[in-house]
């Protein structure tokens, strides 16, 4: 064998070493689980990250998140205790925790999502069922989020995820309803309004009359008294007359 074909021999066999490592290695990033698969089957999980190794040609890997995951549910009518229908809008949030259950179960994100959505749904209409529509909105809505949370942690342990968060973001009357109580509130408004203006004209009747009232009795006093004065100005004017002539004042 001369020097040339030693040194094609040996360039190939450098590139299938490189094509072999090549194949026999992948790296498992921090934010990732991964699964190494031999003809479908699962060999092993893995979570920690660093350069890993598996069998060229033969073995596969699979990668799943593991950061936290957001799910925005559709909008949904649901009946309250207080036979009130709302629209609830909602989100969850959520993490892999066991990624070779996941993959058994359900084996991607979008079948997740849906079988995540599923379990929501239900949760929200069982609970807010038993629920006023003031409590839902107000005054036990952070409670309910939690038993809704809770119920739907309880399903989705079975698919390797763990709920981080269930949210209600939105609880509303549907779109007639909502014009309705609008039209309703206006109406109330409205009636009170006219009732303040009502009062306010009373009121100012009431004010007009007792002042004008109270002017007549003023003017009636000062009348009199101006009476009083001009008869007493009269009688010192006669005093005065007659005392000037010596005369009788009744004179």
């Amino acid at each position: 064998m001369n020097g040339s074909t030693l040194r094609t021999v040996v360039l190939i066999a450098l590139v299938l070493v490189a094509i072999a490592l090549y194949g026999a290695t992948f790296i498992v990033q921090q934010t990732q689980y991964a699964l190494v698969l031999r003809f479908g089957a699962v060999q092993s999980a893995i979570s920690e990250p660093g350069l890993k190794f598996k069998l060229p040609l033969v073995d596969t890997v699979t990668y799943f998140e593991k950061r936290v995951l957001d799910l925005d549910l559709p909008v949904q009518t649901i009946l309250s205790a207080d036979r009130q229908n709302l629209e609830v809008d909602a989100f969850t949030r959520y993490r892999i925790v066991d990624p070779l259950r996941f993959y058994q179960a359900v084996g991607n994100i979008a079948l997740a999502n849906q079988r995540l959505q599923s379990f929501t749904n239900s949760a929200m209409r069982n609970i807010l069922a038993s629920a006023s529509r003031d409590a839902i909105v107000r005054t036990e809505r952070a409670d309910l989020m939690n038993r809704i949370q809770t119920d739907v942690n309880r399903q989705a342990g079975s698919l390797g995820i763990e709920m981080i968060d269930v949210r209600l973001t939105r609880v509303d009357l549907p779109a007639a309803n909502s014009q309705a109580v609008y039209q309703r509130m206006r109406t109330e408004r409205e009636r009170e309004a006219a009732d303040l203006r009502a009062n306010g004209q009373q009121q100012a009747q009431t004010i007009r009359a007792k002042a004008e009232r109270e002017a007549t009795i003023i003017r009636a006093e000062a009348n009199q008294r101006a009476e009083e004065l001009r008869g007493q100005g009269d009688a010192d004017r006669n005093r005065i007359l007659a005392e000037a002539f010596g005369q009788d004042p009744e004179f």
